[in-house]
């Protein structure tokens, strides 16, 4: 039987949109690359305001590498509840949190929802230092989550790096399978018309 709205939040349905946690291992001083090792904190939680210059930042970085279609504050404002970001938890020498701290946000990943039963993919980035330590990955099981909560059965994603998102359980598409509506954004492109990225989809 279908759950009503109410039903599913109640049954703790609105969860994905609580914070989780990870840990990644990092340099002890990764302004220094020394080997030693250490432990720390990842928040995964929805975007707020006070992430908006940080995403800025983050997604100018790849796009000047032209890895990425740069995105604008106000695009970034417009979209902010599209946004999940990973935040290094930020504490002092005895392990507590340090209040009114800028967020230290190391990655992100938006979900935006496109037509009737499909999403995108899209601004998924990860601080270079930060890579290769499944902040990725766990990024974008967050947003599946999400699309599957809102009973969305299709993702899809335009990706530099197809063999990343198959570990997710992605697969190749021909871009053609894809609605006229999502290229709406892509007139910006300095590459459009000849999009070099490849198409992904994952059916939920």
């Amino acid at each position: 039987m279908y759950k009503t709205g109410r039903q599913r939040y109640e049954k703790g349905g609105a969860a994905i949109f609580y914070p989780t946690e990870i840990e990644i291992e990092v340099e002890e001083n990764i302004k220094t690359l020394k080997n030693e090792m250490k432990v720390v904190k990842t928040i995964l939680r929805k975007a707020l305001m006070c992430d908006v210059k940080p995403l800025y930042d983050l997604f100018s970085e790849y796009s000047k590498a032209g890895e990425m279609l740069p995105r604008s504050m106000s695009d970034i404002y417009e979209h902010l509840r599209d946004f999940y970001i990973a935040e290094i938890e930020n504490e002092d020498e005895e392990g507590h949190n340090i209040s009114g701290h800028v967020p230290d946000v190391i990655g992100a990943c938006a979900l935006t929802i496109v037509w009737e039963n499909l999403a995108e993919i899209r601004s998924l980035a990860v601080k270079r230092p930060y890579t290769r330590k499944l902040i990725g990955t766990e990024l974008i099981k967050k947003c599946i989550q999400e699309a599957k909560f809102f009973k969305i059965t299709s993702i899809f994603a335009l990706t530099y790096k197809p063999q990343f998102f198959q570990k997710s359980g992605f697969k190749i598409i021909d871009k053609s399978e894809l609605p006229h509506k999502i290229w709406s954004d892509c007139i910006n492109c300095v590459k459009f018309p000849d999009c070099d990225e490849t198409a992904v989809m994952l059916e939920l």
